[in-house]
């Protein structure tokens, strides 16, 4: 004997294998409470009817012979759900399931008969006590309230969905015989804890939870279930996941996430909280067959460094502002819907937001403010967190972090680095310019073996062109899409090299002279968009390309990654010059400078002075020469 996952309504445990044939009329189960019973709990009475029901003497409520609780309880509640519960009255079909299952009223404690001699006990799962925050929503206060996500149905005349009349609200209320009958345990054969009919792809919440459902202003947070990845899901489930009762995702539906009864979420019924929900089957272990890239949570497995899951401070929730002001966190539904996200089978060009982020929420790139609901390209759900938003912080285990000679107010809002007025930017927010060509840049992007050719480059590119899993099979491997988590800092796809040096213009620690230019090299990311041995090193766009690159120095160096975030009078930002102020410094306190059309710079980096004339000078050798002055 097992016990089973809890459905909708009452909690009440699952008779193994016993009941797997074909069973019908008043078949009882469990709540057969008699000698012999299968029921962990069984009485000394024959008359299984006369636990609850009484022909004479019995309470005038369905000739009810259980004595009744007088239980008060914590009802469910949510910032999202607009209807609240009330205590059950007092004989109600609710407030009658409870006198076994709140653990108040003993077992067999009879109107009629007294208490009868018990043996066993109740299942601890079956018993919820006075917390029913973590059970479905019933006994609500009427009339019902509607809801995007609701059945018009429900709140306009008082019926469900449900075809067959099967899942009905009980005196217009939502109570435990709305999905239960207590009087037969396996009209689902599969899920046999007293349903009302089979449950399998959702049928029983789908009685009264639309994703269909339309309301102008809303956004119906199920939308596209009936083509996401879990709806359609062939993936057979292990039992060890316990995540439901039937055999594939696709069947489990809604419970492979929910459960409605002992939920282990503060919220909405969920199994786990946030990415703890996700886990049980996104950790390769629990589906069969699952694909390598599903595996999500192997992006987040050290060495490998990935979003930020939140702390107890700082959760995620349903309700929260879309806009993610002081409130740092990345749950895997803050980019993803489970409810109508769907599998990627091709790479469409940016910037669109790909169907695995179906139905997410966005920020508009016109303003850092206006809400999208949902986004339509991809940048627009990066920047929730990556834009306007207040408390966005330099994390040091992401790696070093550049400092731009020129930059806005806050130089963690790439909104105006990738903007269309930037003298320069990588094409994420916008079609790239063609008033100033880019010899170096590819027709195709290379895979992560760094020869074979991938997407077409286009005119626009993703923010996940860059920031990426080191693994992922858009480009070749075999991981998961998306800034989950890498090996390489910043959650870049590939590695990438930063120079740094102890003091503006002083030495650079980290050079990487006559530097291996496939994947394995330090600029294996530039090298993916950039021809480097054919184009860059060759001097096709500046002529001391080669000279500074077999030096050591890195791109960084001397280019921003995302874009100019303000207009200067030295740099002009073409090709995405702007210097990094922890590793140049000005020389003889001229603003440091670039000037394109001259190619030269004013600085000093690496303890060497450029200067206005396109000329350099060793600091050494220009110390000695005004000591001999």
């Amino acid at each position: 004997m097992r016990v089973g996952v809890l459905m909708a309504g009452l909690a009440i445990v699952l008779w193994g294998t016993a009941l797997r044939g074909q069973i019908s009329g008043d078949a009882m189960g469990m709540h057969s409470l008699g000698p012999g019973s299968r029921s962990p709990i069984s009485g000394a009475r024959p008359d299984a009817c006369a636990y609850c029901h009484a022909p004479h003497s019995a309470l005038n409520t369905g000739l009810w012979n259980q004595k009744l609780t007088t239980q008060g309880y914590t009802t469910y509640s949510s910032d999202t759900e607009a209807n609240r519960g009330r205590q059950p009255q007092l004989g109600s079909v609710s407030n009658q399931c409870l006198s076994c299952h709140d653990g108040t009223v003993a077992v067999g404690d009879t109107v009629v008969y007294g208490q009868v001699t018990m043996r066993g006990s109740m299942y601890t799962q079956d018993v919820f006590g006075s917390n029913m925050q973590p059970s479905h929503p019933f006994s609500l206060t009427l009339p019902l309230k509607d809801n995007i996500d609701l059945a018009a149905s429900l709140a306009a005349n008082g019926k469900t969905a449900d075809q067959t009349g099967a899942v009905r609200l009980i005196q217009g209320n939502v109570e435990c015989t709305s999905c239960h009958d207590p009087h037969i345990q396996a009209r689902d054969l599969v899920s046999q804890n007293f349903l009302v009919k089979n449950s399998s792809y959702g049928q029983l919440c789908l009685a009264c939870h639309d994703p269909t459902r339309q309301m102008a202003g809303h956004a119906n947070p199920l939308a596209g279930w009936a083509t996401s990845a879990h709806a359609l899901s062939a993936g057979k489930i292990s039992p060890q996941a316990q995540v439901g009762s039937y055999a594939t995702v696709a069947a489990d539906a809604c419970i492979s996430c929910h459960t409605p009864h002992n939920a282990n979420g503060p919220a909405r019924l969920l199994r786990g909280m946030n990415e703890q929900d996700c886990i049980a089957c996104h950790n390769g272990s629990n589906i069969s067959p699952m694909a390598t890239w599903a595996n999500v949570f192997a992006e987040y497995a050290a060495p490998k460094v990935g979003h930020p899951f939140p702390g107890s401070t700082n959760p995620h929730d349903a309700a929260e502002s879309i806009l993610l002001n002081n409130d740092r966190h990345a749950t895997c539904v803050d980019c993803h819907n489970a409810h109508g996200a769907e599998p990627v089978g091709t790479f469409p060009p940016a910037p669109l937001i790909r169907v695995s982020q179906a139905g997410v929420a966005g920020i508009s790139a016109n303003d850092g403010t206006t809400l999208l609901t949902p986004a339509v390209n991809q940048y627009e759900n990066c920047l929730r967190c990556h834009g306007t938003s207040a408390g966005k912080q330099v994390l040091p285990i992401y790696g070093y972090f550049p400092v731009r000679v020129v930059a806005a107010g806050d130089p963690l809002n790439l909104i105006p680095q990738f903007a269309v007025t930037a003298t320069s930017s990588h094409p994420v927010m916008h079609p790239r310019s063609s008033a100033l060509p880019q010899p170096s840049l590819r027709p195709y992007m290379v895979k992560l073996d760094g020869l074979t050719q991938a997407r077409l480059m286009g005119t626009q590119i993703f923010c996940t062109d860059c920031h990426n899993s080191d693994d992922n099979r858009e480009f070749g491997g075999t991981g998961a899409n998306g800034p989950h988590g890498s090996r390489w800092t910043h959650i870049l796809e590939r590695r990438y090299e930063f120079s740094q040096t102890s003091a503006p213009g002083q030495l650079i620690f980290n050079l990487f002279p006559n530097p291996d230019l496939s994947v394995n090299g330090p600029y294996a990311l530039c090298g993916k968009c950039h021809d480097l041995a054919n184009q860059i090193m060759r001097n096709t766009s500046w002529a001391q390309h080669s000279t500074h690159i077999n030096a050591g120095f890195t791109c960084s160096t001397c280019h921003t990654a995302h874009g100019m975030g303000a207009v200067s009078g030295s740099i002009s930002g073409e090709r995405l010059v702007n210097f990094d102020v922890n590793v140049v410094a000005s020389n003889g306190g001229l603003p440091i400078s670039y000037n394109r059309t001259a190619n030269t710079c004013v600085l000093v980096c690496h303890a060497t002075a450029h200067n206005a004339n396109g000329t350099v000078t060793s600091l050494a050798v220009r110390k000695a020469a005004g000591a001999k002055k």
